[in-house]
């Protein structure tokens, strides 16, 4: 069985049919992150949430190779930090080449989420628009994997709650599929971060939709409401 050595764990890169599946994680320098332009803050694990949210542009920004997908989280940083992030937003990113690319990782807050979620959950973003893109079996796997990674490590509680980050409704592909997850919720946070229950939970922005540098020039900006996210 083939495995990678992942911060001292292994990830197999096998199904039970033995069919290789290449799933593997490609480390920051791996594919070409910028370092992030303040320190970042350490999380307390494990967390109890996992957001699953969406790195959409266009439908031209779903990616099948490596080299398309590096591409991609890399203008995904390069927005974060144009707009005064500390670093790129989540956790994790996984594209249609069935590989996970490590965005803050495990150990640091993300900015994927409004603030009450963001220290309280590891974010993981599907590379593409899912409005006329069906997620690949393999980009769904590579966020299942990400997933059972971090419950066996520690870094995920087994009763962890899955949300997704957006309001969608049937018209997404990515929210037809993780509704059927195991461990899938909705739920209401503070007044501030309120979801759009039954469909799912809204949390806020995504760099598609730019936002005003002359509203907030501290590391809290808006959204819809200037305490959805904070910068960081």
């Amino acid at each position: 069985l083939g495995a990678v050595v992942i911060d001292g764990s292994q990830t197999d890169t096998a199904d039970n049919n033995g069919t290789d599946t290449s799933f593997r994680i490609v480390e920051r320098d791996e594919w070409g992150a910028q370092p992030a332009s303040r320190p970042l803050i350490k999380m307390k694990l494990p967390v109890s949430y996992v957001i699953i949210g969406r790195s959409q542009g266009t439908p031209s920004h779903y990616c099948t190779t490596q080299s398309e997908c590096a591409t991609k989280v890399r203008a995904t940083q390069a927005w974060y930090l144009e707009n005064n992030f500390d670093d790129i937003g989540y956790s994790f990113f996984v594209g249609g080449d069935g590989l996970a690319y490590v965005g803050r990782n495990w150990d640091y807050v993300g900015r994927h989420a409004c603030w009450y979620y963001n220290d309280k959950s590891i974010g993981i973003s599907f590379i593409g628009k899912f409005t006329s893109v069906v997620p690949s079996k393999l980009q769904i796997r590579a966020a299942q994997k990400i997933i059972e990674l971090g419950v066996k490590d520690g870094k995920i509680t087994p009763d962890y709650k899955l949300l997704d980050q957006q309001v969608w409704d049937a018209g997404d592909n990515l929210y037809n599929e993780i509704i059927k997850w195991p461990h899938y919720s909705c739920e209401d946070g503070p007044d501030d971060c309120k979801s759009k229950c039954p469909k799912t939970v809204h949390f806020t922005h995504h760099p598609s939709r730019r936002i005003s540098h002359t509203a907030r020039t501290d590391h809290t900006g808006p959204i819809e409401n200037s305490r959805l996210i904070d910068r960081g």
